[in-house]
């Protein structure tokens, strides 16, 4: 166990890179702020079209609504028909959205988190995965190297922090599976 007097500002990224030029981040962070946190674009083809420009691998008739926030656009990938509202993607990994998902508002999709126990607070990193029709509740977070599995369910307010079962609803913090999901017709 460490004392107070050992601990010391000595943050680790490990060999962490953000997947881009510095010009590249440099642009986006702009681009971001003008399209994206402003809220003045309310086009979702136009978001859709920015994004791509930065690397952002997106499916056909994909929905992404004003004030979301999108850390590193070449780190996600989005299947067709998905809707993202103003979510919070914070994707220092990969972040992998299927066809016919939802990330409903305020939502938040965590790839980092840090190693408390270590003197250098390394830095960890995973990436996030929902597959076909999964949908993240409002408010409700997403840890890194969680996968919402087909058709799961992560409800208003709750934290995912391990893999979440197919066709199954998931509630709480941390969240734990209380019911089947079916769907008809």
């Amino acid at each position: 166990m460490l004392k107070k007097t050992q601990l010391h500002k000595n943050f680790d990224t490990g060999d962490f890179q953000t997947g881009a030029s510095a010009i590249k981040q440099f642009l986006w962070y702009f681009t971001d702020i003008f399209f994206f946190k402003s809220r003045l674009m309310p086009f979702s083809t136009i978001l859709v079209f920015v994004l791509k420009l930065f690397g952002a691998k997106i499916g056909k008739q994909v929905r992404v609504k004003p004030g979301i926030h999108i850390k590193y656009p070449w780190r996600l990938i989005v299947g067709d028909y998905s809707w993202l509202a103003d979510c919070y993607i914070e994707n220092l990994a990969p972040v992998s959205i299927a066809s016919n998902c939802c990330i409903s508002q305020r939502a938040v999709l965590i790839t980092g988190n840090h190693n408390y126990s270590s003197i250098g607070f390394d830095l960890i990193v995973a990436p996030i995965t929902l597959e076909e029709g999964a949908w993240v509740g409002a408010s409700a977070k997403v840890g890194p190297g969680v996968t919402l599995h087909s058709h799961a369910i992560l409800t208003m307010g709750s934290v995912a922090t391990k893999n979440l079962e197919a066709y199954s609803i998931y509630q709480g913090n941390p969240a734990i599976k209380v019911r089947e999901r079916t769907i008809s017709g």
